[in-house]
């Protein structure tokens, strides 16, 4: 049975989607049979993993709404080992949709639970904004990674998420457990960087990764080509960062690595 997991935050740009689709190609690469959810209408995880959202036919849209079975729109990507649900704008409506909808923060739920035996895990891509869309990500969730971006209006927001998490825990999804922290776009020559990063540690003690995610430009180019950072450039900070990143999360779940 596969596990399912988060990438939350409520903040915009923080690197959520970089994020997913980095350490779920890492880990598929580290032999693992691995997922993708594109829960976000701007589809970033889709074309960001080479998929042109003009050829799907059936996506996360019309599997929330059980106008298509979820098995048929799920996409095998150009990775071995990576599956993924995609999204196009059309993800838009479904939230207006959901909210007449009997049991609508558990729909996304309904099908991660058709199909978590066929994979190792499950990374979802939320939007960023606290919706039905993300509510019904959180409820579908065994656990979150929080990526935080180290910049100081990083820190404003963990309050509004930690916040938004315990509801979720309380009202929704008693289960729902904290993964891990990812310390993203982080500058070592930049002294804001470095104190944000000891803020977060602070706060979050032992969730928080020792993998750090590096302000990188290779990293930023790469959905723009349609590819992971693995692709784009394997040899750059960023695809070694996440790597490492892949690594720490597998040996913390005592996942043997192939």
């Amino acid at each position: 049975m596969g596990k399912v997991i988060s990438v939350f935050n409520q903040k915009g740009g923080v690197g959520k989607t970089t994020t997913q689709i980095n350490l779920s190609v890492a880990i598929a690469g580290l032999g693992k049979k691995v997922l993708m959810i594109d829960n976000d209408p701007q589809g970033n995880s889709t074309s960001g993993i080479g998929i042109d959202k003009h050829t799907i036919d059936n996506s996360l849209y019309e599997a929330l709404l059980e106008e298509a079975d979820v098995a048929d729109c799920i996409i095998a990507t150009k990775i071995e080992g990576l599956d993924i649900l995609p999204s196009t704008i059309s993800l838009a409506g479904a939230e207006i949709e959901m909210t007449s909808m009997a049991h609508r923060e558990y729909l996304l739920k309904n099908l991660t639970d058709r199909v978590k035996d066929r994979y190792d895990y499950i990374f979802i891509d939320c939007p960023p904004s606290l919706g039905l869309l993300t509510l019904n990500s959180l409820v579908a969730a065994d656990s979150v990674v929080i990526p935080i971006q180290c910049e100081f209006y990083a820190l404003e927001g963990v309050s509004q998420l930690m916040n938004t998490y315990r509801l979720v825990k309380k009202n929704l999804n008693k289960n729902l457990e904290i993964q891990g922290i990812v310390l993203n776009m982080y500058d070592s020559r930049n002294n804001l960087s470095i104190q944000v990063a000891e803020e977060v540690r602070n706060f979050f003690k032992a969730k928080v990764y020792n993998a750090i995610i590096p302000r990188n430009v290779r990293l930023a180019e790469a959905p723009s080509y349609g590819l992971s950072i693995f692709d784009y450039d394997p040899g750059s900070k960023g695809a070694l960062a996440y790597k490492e990143l892949a690594e720490e999360f597998l040996w913390a779940e005592g996942d043997e690595l192939k």
